[in-house]
């Protein structure tokens, strides 16, 4: 059997699965590969799946699947799994992270004082998220384990999720608006489909609190770009915090890029070390559950 590493994982993982056969990441070999491990930059179109005819099992280290073209794998017999239990304190570390750099002006003080010169501490006034109310929209692994640090901030914590009946860490709010209506940072934690694509446009901004602060963990194409960076620009949105993108890099042209106050980080919700090595947990869990098949 040949195992394909396509993206980075933990350094650690090419010996630890040698068990099964032979490893590699020389990606011009994909027409031999039996197995091959991706994460989000490899992209699994039906052309590249035509170009892996021995292919029985794609394995995507992280939480979403919009990298893979799952019909046409489906179509090829090809098994896709993911690792969803792995990344969640990583990046909702980041997403607390973010949300704690906007109402304490990180940013633009660092810049201000290694880059500028300037002392500017009467200037930058800060605010507190210590009784604000966070919205959480989808209420799975990674906006838990947010939920968490937010209580301890002493955040009200309300969620939407149309799949979830039950929430130990978060309030439930009956629909998508109620939830925008209250919130005062709103922190995305949605897979990217046909219910959720664009979801954040220029009717749900309206139905938002004046001032609110978005961060965006989930996945880019959730928000309208255009739409967002209007409403940065005129102040109904006062921040936009994120690590997601319409692509890997953003399109130069991404109205995002020029908006005011928006903090960016490139998709490094999921790479912290300790993450790469639970990823890599997983994946051999779960090809030692397939070679037992």
């Amino acid at each position: 059997m040949v195992i394909l590493i396509c993206d980075a994982f933990d350094k650690s993982l090419p010996d630890r699965l040698k068990k099964f056969g032979e490893v590699t990441d020389n990606v011009a070999r994909l027409p031999e590969a039996d197995v091959a491990l991706v994460r989000s930059k490899t992209k699994c179109t039906p052309e590249w799946i035509a170009g892996a005819p021995k292919l029985k099992m794609i394995i995507r280290g992280g939480v979403g699947l919009d990298n893979i073209d799952q019909p046409a794998a489906k179509a090829r017999g090809i098994e896709v799994k993911n690792t969803p239990a792995a990344s969640s304190v990583a990046v909702a570390e980041l997403a607390f992270g973010l949300m704690l750099a906007v109402p304490n002006h990180l940013i633009e003080a660092h810049n201000a004082m290694k880059l500028e010169g300037k002392f500017l501490k009467k200037e930058l006034k800060r605010t507190e998220l210590y009784q604000k109310t966070l919205g959480l929209v989808g209420i799975g692994r990674i906006a838990g384990e947010v939920a968490k640090r937010a209580a301890a901030f002493g955040m009200r914590v309300l969620a939407y999720d149309p799949y979830v009946k039950h929430s130990d860490v978060a309030i439930l709010v009956p629909s998508l608006k109620d939830l925008l209506r209250q919130a005062d940072y709103l922190s995305l934690h949605v897979p990217l489909n046909d219910d959720t694509k664009n979801m954040i446009n220029k009717e749900a901004i309206a139905g938002m609190k004046d001032g609110v602060v978005i961060v965006n963990t989930g996945r880019g194409k959730c928000i309208v770009e255009a739409d967002l960076a209007e409403a940065l620009a005129s102040g109904k949105v006062a921040a936009y915090a994120t690590d997601v993108w319409y692509s890997d890099p953003p399109d130069p042209s991404s109205p995002l890029l020029s908006a005011p106050n928006v903090i960016m980080t490139p998709h490094i919700g999921a790479s912290s070390k300790e993450n790469l090595l639970r990823i890599g947990n997983e994946v051999v869990t779960l090809l030692d559950a397939w070679t037992k098949k």
